[in-house]
């Protein structure tokens, strides 16, 4: 069973009580966690003040980089054990998860190296004062994780914390937690001083519920959906305290007559099916122009028919979807895309051989799909694209907003003119020119407008969301 991590300690939770870990492969638990509750949750945020009361709050910038930078090298030292760890309580295919423990080992360094370079600020004023700005940690932070990328989210929220001299309380999602509660070890290992970092599991209604309200919270980044990120923002904005969302989005893939098409294609195809959908920045709607909606949505549909599902091992296109819920939300969509009529124009297949108790739903493409459609409008969070032809650039960059997300867009054409005047338009926090994702980008801020959420993680920027600013004027005299 796996315990809750506070005080620096792996320590059973206050009621007793577990919850089945999943594997969404084969639809059989293999294991449990503690389910923890508000009692749990203020353990760990008593911990997370004595830690600040102690060593780590007096500790330099620098010495708390290092910690970051042994983790991350930690991290890469235990790389395929924590791979097979994250690939088989999400699903997703073991290149996948090698790549996101090497991002997350990316994030540990970056911040690692960063966390001594936010430096305050001398203010110009009056000629008898002396006026300084300081960035100074927020105190005990709270962090709700998703469990889309539990390895990557974990270094995503809770490097730029570390660095920035904050105490963490992590409640990572029941349905995919194993990784972060891996890193407490290695956290551990690298020096963090006992209670800075505290993991209580649990259900988000009972022990994310008790850590979002709680008063010594002074900062909470969520990420999930808008309708759990509304209710984030009600607990943290009741007490004044401070929130960081990022909630998904229906991010397009716009496709002008002049793109190269063959790169285009293979971006697109990726950005769905990546984690078998299952990403806030998914590339989840293809905007075509309709000069080559034709020709490009074929080429598009070949390559979609050739994309399989299967299980972490076989390391196939996608794996399987994280529950039993999530895979009958997503089948609801295609059910009610047949049932409205809107043309089914490729569909990709389910591995032969897979355990017939796993979450899985083949790649899928739709199109054209009715501009007010719900695949036009709300994210699936599975492999399901919708393709929409538009008329000019002007109807394109309608298209691309007209949607209450606003968190990523790529542009595909090879008019400079055309990408920046488009990139300008697009209402959200990220704009690809001819690719998408970009690798992870640690280094590139990530967040949204609209019901994408507000704030921004990843970045140097992130560093400065952990932080808040102290003014101090002096008076020096003549």
């Amino acid at each position: 069973m796996k315990q809750h991590f506070i005080g620096g300690r792996w320590v059973d939770g206050d009621s007793g009580q577990t919850l089945a870990v999943i594997d969404p492969s084969t639809g059989e638990a293999f294991d449990t966690l503690s389910r923890g509750n508000a009692r749990d949750v203020e353990r760990a945020i008593a911990a997370a003040c004595a830690a600040l009361d102690g060593p780590w709050g007096r500790m330099t910038a620098t010495e708390r980089g290092r910690i970051l930078q042994r983790m991350s090298a930690l991290t890469l030292a235990r790389a395929e054990e924590l791979s097979k760890l994250e690939a088989r309580d999400t699903g997703k295919p073991m290149s996948q998860a090698r790549n996101d423990i090497q991002v997350a080992a990316r994030y540990f360094e970056y911040y690692g190296t960063a966390a001594d370079k936010l430096h305050g600020e001398v203010v110009p004023y009056l000629e008898d004062f002396q006026v300084v700005m300081l960035h100074e940690p927020y105190g005990v932070t709270g962090h709700i994780l998703p469990w889309n990328y539990p390895a990557q989210m974990f270094g995503r929220s809770i490097a730029p914390a570390l660095a920035t001299g904050n105490a963490p309380v992590l409640k990572p999602s029941e349905d995919a937690c194993l990784t972060p509660l891996a890193f407490c070890d290695i956290a551990a290992e690298a020096g963090l001083p006992e209670g800075v970092l505290n993991v209580v599991t649990g259900l988000g209604e009972e022990a994310g519920a008790a850590l979002t309200a709680h008063p010594e919270v002074r900062l909470v980044t969520f990420t999930g959906s808008p309708e759990v990120g509304a209710i984030v923002q009600q607990a943290t904005g009741k007490r004044v305290a401070k929130c960081v969302l990022e909630l998904g989005g229906k991010s397009p893939q716009i496709v002008f007559e002049d793109a190269d098409l063959e790169r285009a294609t293979t971006f697109i195809l990726k950005a769905i099916t990546q984690n078998a959908g299952q990403t806030c920045s998914a590339g989840s709607r293809l905007l075509v122009h309709k000069s080559i909606h034709d020709r490009f949505v074929q080429q598009v549909a070949a390559r979609f028919e050739q994309s399989v599902a299967g299980t972490p091992e076989m390391d196939r296109d996608c794996g399987p979807l994280i529950n039993a819920a999530q895979k009958a939300r997503v089948e609801g969509f295609l059910r009610e895309a047949r049932e409205t009529g809107v043309p089914l124009l490729a569909q990709g297949k389910v591995a032969a051989g897979v355990p017939p108790g796993g979450y899985y739903v083949p790649p899928t493409m739709f199109g054209p799909v009715p501009r007010g459609h719900r695949l036009a409008c709300e994210e699936v969070f599975g492999p399901v694209l919708s393709v929409i032809p538009f008329e000019d650039e002007d109807d394109a960059v309608r298209l691309a907003n007209a949607t209450d997300y606003g968190l990523i867009a790529a542009i595909w054409t090879r008019d400079g003119a055309r990408q920046i005047r488009v990139a300008k338009r697009m209402q959200c926090g990220q704009v690809y020119v001819n690719c998408y994702g970009a690798g992870g980008g640690v280094e590139l801020p990530f967040g949204g407008v609209k019901r994408s959420g507000h704030g921004r993680e990843k970045g140097f920027i992130a560093l400065q969301e952990f932080c808040t600013i102290k003014t101090i004027v002096q008076y020096h005299g003549k």
